[in-house]
C-alpha cells in the first residue's frame, strides 16, 4: 500500500515550521516504529532541517530531481539522504542559492510519486508557495498542514496563504490549520483564529521556548531531547490523531488536481457550429449537443449571476483596486460553484480547473476569449470576422487564431462591456460604432443586420509603453538623421501631414512627432476616438460625441476644431481628417495656429494633396478648386509619407516638402525617400533610405530662428 506526503507550509516566517515538520516526522517513527522520510524542500532558508535534525547528508534534492532511468526504489533513494540512529530519514536542500535554481521540477515531481512505494511517512519541508518546487510538492501530497501562530500579523498571511491555495484549486479539506507556540494566556484564543481563517483548528503546539532553544542548540529535535515536555506530547498527540481518525486514508480519496492538460483543454473544446432556431450559433459537439467543456462553463456562468447577480454589480469601473478586489470576489464565487459541481472527470487536473476560473472570471468581469490576445504583447490587431473566426496580426503577418466565441450573445456581451463604459452604444438603429479599450487601444464594431455573418469587432492595439524616437529607428522605420530633422520640423512649427493607408503606423508616428513639441506650449488634440497619448503636460484632449438614442446632441470634429480655436492653442493636433474637418484645420494652420499636426488616408505625397482637396470639397461651401489648392499649398509645409510594406514592416517612404502652387497644381518636392533593393534570404525586403539632395526652402527660416542644420544632411549619398 502506498504511503503519504504531507507538506508542510507556514503563512510567515519565524513561525516555526521546519521545527514542526521535522518533530511530526520523529514523533511518528517514535509512536509506531516505522521510518520516516524529512524532505527539505524550503528553498529560501537553505538548510535548516540539518541543524534542526542533526543530520547532514552529502547530496541533496536537487541531486535527487536529476536522477535519471532508475526506478525511485530504497536502494537509489539511499545514495542521497542521511539516516538517524533515532529512525529517521533526511534528504537535504543545497546550501548554495545558484544550485537550488537548478532543481528538475519533472524530475523532482518522478521523485515524488515514487518515494511514497519506499516509505509511509513522508515530511516535505516546503516554501512559502512562491515557488514552483513547492507547488510541485502539494500536486503530490495527502495532506498540506498550515503551520500558523496565534498573532494578529501571521493570522492575516496565514488567510492570504489559504487564499492562495484555494485559487490554485486544491480541494479545501486537504488543509489542516496547526497553531504553534500557542500559549492559554494569549489575547487571541482558539474561536478567533478558527474565526478568522474559516477553518477549524486540527491541532496546537504549546509555547515551551526554553525547551524548544535547548534541543535547537544541542541540533537534536525536542521530542528526542525533551520527550516528557509539553511540547513532546502535543506531537505525539497529534501524530496519534492522525491515525485514530484515519486522516491520511481519508484524504487520499479525494480528487486533486494533477497538472500538464493544455492538449486535454484541446480536445473538449473541439466543436462544430450549430444555429439554434430563433436563437444564436453556440458551440456545440459532433452530435449536436453542447460540448462539455462549454456546457460546463454556462451552468457555472449561470450559478454566478444568480450568486451575485452581476448585472447590478459595477463591472465597468475604471478605478484598478476596484476591479482587483471585484475580480477577486468573483473568483471565490467560482471556486466555491465549481466545488459543488461535479467536475471530478472533466476538470480532472489543475490546469484545466484554473482554465475554467479564467474563462468564466473573463466572460463574466472581461472581454471573454479576446483578454488572451489583448494580452499577448506580440498581437498588434484582432479581428473577429465571425463568432468562430478570429484573425490576428503580428509582426505585420495575419493569421487565424485558435480562439473561438462560445456564442452570439457572447459576443454581443462583450460588445456592450466595450461601449457602455464610453456612453457610446450600438444597435439596430446605430449598428456600428468607433470605441476605445482602457489600454487606449482602438475598436471598431459592427453588427447585424449590416454585418451578415454576426458582430464584427476590429481592435488595433497600441503599445503598453510610449513609442519614443529610438524604437522606429531600431524598427527601420526611419534613420536618426531623418529623426533629427523631423525633430527639428516640429520645434520650427512647421504644419506637418502625415499620409498612409489603414495600419501603416500613422497615429504611432503622430505620437513620436508630438513628442518633439515643447513642453511649455499648449497642445489641444481633437479625436473620434482618443487613441493619442502625449508625453507633456499642458494637454487638453477633446473627443466626439455620437448623437443620442433621439438623434440629438452629435458633436464632431468640425464643432471641436472649431471650439479648440477659441481655447488658446499653441498646437491643434487632430487625430485624423476625414471629411469637412479638412477645411477648418488648413484655416486654423493658415490663421496662427502653426506647428500643427494631422493624418489622413492616402497612398502617396501627390495623393495626399488629391485628397485634401476632396475633403475640404466635403465642407459644402462650395469652393472654387484653385481657391482650395492656393489654401492647401500655404497651409502645409511638409507631408510625411508612412506605408507598410508587403513583407509587414513599416517604413516612411517619403519627407515630402509642399514648395507651393504652380498654375492649378501644387507643387512638391521629395527631401528623403526609402528605395527599395530587392529582398534577402528570409523574403525580407531590403532597402535604404537616401536623400533628394534637394535643400527645403524652410531651412533658411529654421536657420534664422537659430537652428543650425548640417546641409550635408540634404547631400545624396
Amino acid at each position: 500500500m502506498a504511503g503519504h506526503i504531507i507538506a508542510v507550509v507556514g503563512g510567515k516566517g519565524g513561525v516555526g515550521k521546519s521545527v514542526f515538520a521535522a518533530n511530526l516526522a520523529v514523533a511518528y517513527v517514535q509512536n509506531f516504529k516505522q521510518r520516516p522520510l524529512v524532505v527539505d524542500l524550503d528553498l529560501n532558508s537553505l538548510g535548516d532541517q540539518n541543524l534542526i535534525l542533526g543530520l547532514n547528508p552529502q547530496k541533496t534534492i536537487v541531486d535527487v530531481s536529476k536522477i535519471q532511468g532508475a526506478a525511485i526504489d530504497a536502494k537509489t533513494v539511499g545514495q542521497y539522504m542521511a539516516n538517524s540512529p533515532t529512525g529517521y530519514s533526511l534528504i537535504g536542500a543545497p546550501r548554495d542559492q545558484l544550485i537550488a535554481q537548478d532543481i528538475d521540477l519533472e524530475g523532482l515531481g518522478r521523485f515524488l510519486k515514487g518515494i511514497t512505494q519506499v516509505f509511509n511517512f513522508v515530511v516535505v519541508d516546503c516554501g512559502n508557495l512562491t515557488d514552483a518546487a513547492s507547488l510541485k510538492v502539494l500536486e503530490y501530497a495527502t495532506a498540506i498542514f498550515v503551520v500558523t501562530s496565534a498573532d494578529v500579523i501571521v493570522l492575516n498571511q496565514t488567510k492570504r496563504l489559504l487564499s492562495r491555495i484555494q485559487e490554485m484549486l486544491f480541494p479545501p479539506e486537504m488543509v489542516q490549520i496547526v497553531v504553534n507556540k500557542y500559549s492559554k494566556n494569549h489575547l487571541v484564543n482558539p474561536q478567533m483564529i478558527q474565526r478568522n481563517l474559516g477553518k477549524q483548528i486540527f491541532a496546537a503546539i504549546p509555547e515551551d521556548i526554553n525547551t524548544c532553544d535547548t534541543s535547537l542548540a544541542k541540533s537534536v529535535p525536542v521530542t528526542v531531547a525533551s520527550p516528557n515536555s509539553i511540547v513532546s506530547k502535543s506531537y505525539h498527540d497529534l501524530v496519534r490523531k492522525i491515525q485514530q481518525t484515519r486522516l491520511l486514508d481519508q484524504l487520499s480519496r479525494l480528487k486533486k488536481p494533477a497538472a500538464g492538460a493544455s492538449q486535454a483543454i484541446a480536445q473538449l473544446k473541439k466543436t462544430e457550429t450549430v444555429e439554434e432556431q430563433g436563437g444564436p450559433a453556440i458551440s456545440r459537439s459532433r452530435e449536436g449537443k453542447l460540448d462539455p467543456w462549454t456546457s460546463m462553463k454556462l451552468r457555472i456562468h449561470k450559478a454566478l449571476v444568480d450568486e451575485m447577480d452581476l448585472k447590478k454589480t459595477e463591472t465597468d469601473t475604471t478605478d484598478p483596486k476596484r476591479k482587483a478586489l471585484l475580480r477577486e470576489r468573483t473568483r471565490k464565487v467560482v471556486l466555491d460553484v465549481i466545488s459543488k459541481e461535479d467536475s471530478g472527470t472533466l476538470l480532472s487536473t489543475r490546469e484545466l480547473k484554473s482554465q475554467m476560473v479564467k474563462e468564466v472570471l473573463d466572460e463574466a468581469l472581461g472581454l471573454g476569449p479576446l483578454e488572451d490576445l489583448l494580452a499577448d504583447d506580440s498581437v498588434t490587431e484582432i479581428m473577429v470576422n465571425a463568432r468562430d473566426q478570429i484573425y490576428v496580426e503580428k509582426n505585420g503577418r495575419i493569421t487565424l487564431s485558435k480562439i473561438n466565441f462560445s456564442s452570439e450573445q457572447q459576443m454581443m456581451n462583450v460588445v456592450e462591456r466595450i461601449v457602455t463604459p464610453l456612453g457610446r452604444r450600438v444597435d439596430e438603429k446605430v449598428p456600428y460604432v468607433d470605441a476605445r479599450l482602457e489600454d487606449g487601444s482602438r475598436v471598431h464594431i459592427i453588427i447585424p443586420p449590416l454585418a451578415l455573418r454576426g458582430p464584427t469587432i476590429t481592435i488595433r492595439k497600441f503599445p503598453k509603453t510610449r513609442f519614443e524616437t529610438k524604437h522606429l529607428v531600431e524598427f527601420g522605420t526611419l534613420t536618426q538623421e531623418m529623426a533629427d530633422f523631423l525633430r527639428c520640423c516640429v520645434e520650427a512649427k512647421l504644419n506637418i501631414v502625415v499620409s498612409g493607408g489603414t495600419g501603416s503606423g500613422k497615429t504611432t508616428l503622430l505620437n513620436v512627432l508630438s513628442n518633439f513639441i515643447p513642453a511649455n506650449e499648449r497642445i489641444i488634440t481633437v479625436e473620434d476616438s482618443a487613441e493619442l497619448q502625449l508625453g507633456q503636460d499642458h494637454v487638453v484632449r477633446l473627443e466626439t460625441r455620437p448623437a443620442n438614442i433621439e438623434g440629438e446632441g452629435q458633436v464632431s470634429i468640425r464643432d471641436l476644431i472649431k471650439s479648440c480655436l477659441r481655447m488658446r492653442p499653441d498646437r491643434i493636433v487632430v487625430g485624423e481628417c476625414r471629411a469637412g474637418e479638412a477645411l477648418d484645420m488648413l484655416q486654423a494652420m493658415n490663421t496662427g495656429h502653426s506647428g500643427s499636426l494631422t493624418t489622413l488616408h492616402s497612398n502617396n505625397p501627390r495623393e495626399c494633396m488629391s485628397r485634401l482637396e476632396t475633403l475640404v470639397m466635403m465642407a459644402g461651401l462650395g469652393l472654387p478648386s484653385k481657391a482650395i489648392k492656393e489654401t492647401i499649398s500655404s497651409a502645409v509645409d511638409l507631408v510625411i509619407q508612412q506605408s507598410r510594406l508587403p513583407d509587414g514592416s513599416r517604413k516612411i517612404t517619403h519627407i515630402t516638402e509642399v514648395v507651393g502652387i504652380q498654375g492649378d497644381v501644387v507643387s512638391l518636392q521629395d527631401v528623403f525617400v526609402y528605395k527599395q533593393e530587392g529582398l534577402d534570404k528570409k523574403r525580407k525586403i531590403k532597402g535604404r533610405f537616401v536623400p533628394t539632395g534637394f535643400i527645403p526652402k524652410f531651412v533658411e527660416e529654421m536657420e534664422a530662428k537659430g537652428m543650425k542644420i548640417s546641409r550635408g544632411l540634404f547631400a545624396t549619398k
